[in-house]
């Protein structure tokens, strides 16, 4: 694998995290990081001990062979398009943008183009979702019935952010909605959402929720559940049910799972469990990683193209819509 040269946009947290993976990875020769926050990006660089871009716009003429974008999402668009018409392959955490509107123009800007941009949904590659894809696709479980996934956090953001976190179908049930398409196979044809706030007023004000659930069906006729919450003391609970007609495959029971049984003849796990993302999904965040430099140096297919987080961004559309009138929506209804 040739040595290649990337460059990063956006040293917060995630950021400097894919930096500190980006560094050791096998055919990444030289990282670049920038920042709007010029001393924090330079802060980043002389902690892991990569190159410093001033800004954006020095960070683009750094000959780079490829970018990782992980900036507020109002600057998406723009770095993924400015990358594509200098043709430098992209990866971009989600969303691509805030809206259907803006994720659809950058979808048609770059439909064109054969330099690969690759939006980053980790789940995907993640041994467990992975095994469960393969369960569901072999035919071991049988035919489908039901699906019950959880994305539950610890602790809300801070109140800062949420009223420009898109809301928690598009912010955090987005992973939820593309990971059940990944591992079916299947298509999510109609939704019914509905939301409760029983914390911060913060997210009243941003008129968002706290704590929702949705209801699913499938184009096969299976359904769906999703449960997501802001306030899950015990810990970060991320997991994948998925049950047919001969077995069943479940992601994310183990012993971190921040599950406690009240059952007197079972013990506890003496593990602690997942504070965040960052710590259950470190691997899978390597090899999505990994993944992109094979995809940039031509190696391998691009594994998440624009047009797969539109699909899900759609869903957790559809979501919103049906939270806010009370009834259930067709996906097809946002469809642009």
């Amino acid at each position: 694998m040739p040595s290649i040269r990337v460059g990063l946009a956006g040293t917060g947290r995630i950021g400097t995290s894919h930096a500190e993976t980006l560094r050791i990875l096998p055919g990444v020769g030289t990282v670049i990081v920038a920042d709007a926050d010029a001393e924090r990006a330079r802060a980043t660089a002389d902690k892991l001990e990569v190159e410093f871009a001033a800004d954006i716009d020095t960070l683009f003429a750094s000959d780079l062979d490829a970018l990782v974008v992980t900036t507020a999402t109002d600057s998406h668009p723009e770095l993924i398009t400015a990358a594509v018409d200098r043709g430098i392959p992209v990866f971009c955490e989600k969303p691509i943008a805030a809206d259907i509107t803006g994720t659809l123009a950058v979808v048609e800007r770059v439909s064109g183009s054969t330099v690969p941009v690759q939006i980053g949904f980790q789940r995907r590659f993640d041994a467990g979702y992975r095994a469960a894809r393969a369960a569901v696709s072999s035919g071991e479980l049988g035919w489908v019935h039901t699906l019950r996934a959880t994305t539950l956090d610890p602790a809300p953001p801070p109140a800062e952010y949420i009223p420009r976190s898109g809301g928690l179908f598009r912010d955090c049930g987005v992973h939820d909605f593309d990971i059940i398409r990944w591992v079916t196979g299947r298509e999510i044809t109609e939704v019914y959402a509905t939301g409760a706030n029983r914390g911060e007023k913060f997210f009243v004000d941003a008129g968002d929720v706290d704590t929702a659930a949705v209801i699913m069906r499938l184009d096969d006729g299976a359904l769906a559940t999703v449960s997501l919450s802001r306030y899950n003391g015990a810990g970060y609970d991320v997991r994948l049910e998925a049950l047919g007609s001969q077995g069943n495959a479940i992601v994310g029971l183990d012993d971190r799972a921040p599950l406690h049984s009240v059952e007197p003849d079972y013990p506890p796990s003496p593990l602690p469990a997942y504070p965040g993302f960052m710590d259950r999904f470190q691997g899978a965040y390597t090899e999505e990683l990994a993944t992109f430099i094979g995809v940039a140096t031509g190696q391998l297919m691009n594994p998440c193209p624009p047009g797969e987080a539109l699909e899900a961004f759609y869903i957790a559309e559809a979501c919103e819509l049906s939270r806010r009138e009370g009834r259930p929506v067709q996906v097809a209804e946002v469809r642009r």
